[in-house]
């Protein structure tokens, strides 16, 4: 009896096993073009709720179409990479404990665009996206097919939660875009709503960044007004809390298997207060020993001193 022929594989599996294999959760492919939450986003800047984030209404135009950020390109490979969601609270928010992800996400992207140069026989042109350009991510990864918006603005997939960053490589090939996510599955659910410490979700969907203590603890140049710190607690640099008690991320939400994001010793162990003091305690050279390479050099040292002040003042 004569064996079947193994099944073709398209250009689309070859490349999902790839990213797969460079370490990647999730991947999914999506046509470039008009993005459908351009007008919630430019609404939510003219709300005001960018706060000190000047760099997102400088590039609002861009924003609105995938095609314009970098010319020449047709298709987006969208990639989701866990980070840890089981680890336990502390301090640091988890994606702020190891290795800068920018870093880690761009070296594998640029790994999977050279992977698909060579699989073509050609040079693929085309650009890696980490959160560093004028590009709606999230909007992306919901077409290509990897998940919903979550009520706390986050994109859920349902086998993997929320705990993971996206990327995007926008690159000069056709490829075939995968079924966009339809359905919310959020249902009637408000916790991450009712459980934002500063209640920044101002509705369903609708983060005023301003009261964010993420925002407020990275992003923000300036004092933490003195009505929001009890709200902080012992979060000295990002906050967890509306992820944490998302039933999707009960459920799902996975072990950290990407050794660059395990937290680095000036973290690992710590509690707020300890964390706190050893953060006032640094000069310039140890600040920069202890947070090579770290996102949380996104704050500098100025403003992780002013979250260790607030830290310490609250508890």
């Amino acid at each position: 009896m004569t064996a079947a022929p193994a099944p073709v594989r398209t250009l689309e599996d070859r490349v999902r096993a790839q990213g797969y294999g460079l370490g990647f959760d999730l991947v999914g492919f999506t046509a470039l073009g008009e993005m459908d939450t351009a007008a919630h986003f430019d609404a939510w800047l003219d709300r005001g709720f960018a706060g000190d984030m000047h760099y997102l209404p400088k590039w609002r135009g861009k924003r609105r179409d995938s095609r314009l950020p970098y010319a020449g390109v047709t298709s987006a490979i969208v990639v989701a990479l866990n980070y840890g969601g089981t680890e336990p609270p502390g301090p640091v928010a988890r994606y702020a404990r190891g290795d800068d992800y920018h870093d880690v996400m761009d070296a594998k992207l640029r790994a999977l665009q050279r992977w698909l140069g060579a699989e073509l026989g050609r040079e693929v042109h085309g650009r890696a996206y980490v959160d560093t350009g004028p590009l709606l991510e999230r909007d992306l990864a919901r077409r290509a097919g990897l998940g919903w918006f979550g009520k706390n603005t986050m994109l859920i997939n349902p086998k993997l939660g929320s705990f993971f960053f996206l990327g995007a490589l926008l690159v000069d090939v056709e490829l075939a875009s995968d079924k966009p996510f339809a359905s919310d599955h959020c249902g009637t659910c408000t916790r991450c709503i009712d459980a934002c410490p500063t209640h920044a979700i101002v509705e369903p969907r609708v983060l005023d960044a301003t009261r964010c203590i993420s925002y407020l603890t990275i992003e923000h140049r300036g004092e933490i007004p003195v009505e929001l710190h009890d709200a902080m607690r012992e979060m000295l640099y990002g906050c967890d809390v509306c992820q944490e008690v998302c039933p999707w991320n009960e459920s799902f939400a996975r072990e950290l298997r990407e050794p660059a994001f395990r937290a680095r010793d000036v973290i690992a162990g710590r509690d707020a207060r300890t964390l706190a003091r050893e953060m006032l305690a640094m000069d310039e050279e140890a600040y920069r020993a202890a947070f090579r390479k770290s996102p949380m050099k996104r704050a500098k040292l100025d403003g992780l001193k002013r979250n260790a002040r607030v830290v310490l003042g609250a508890m």
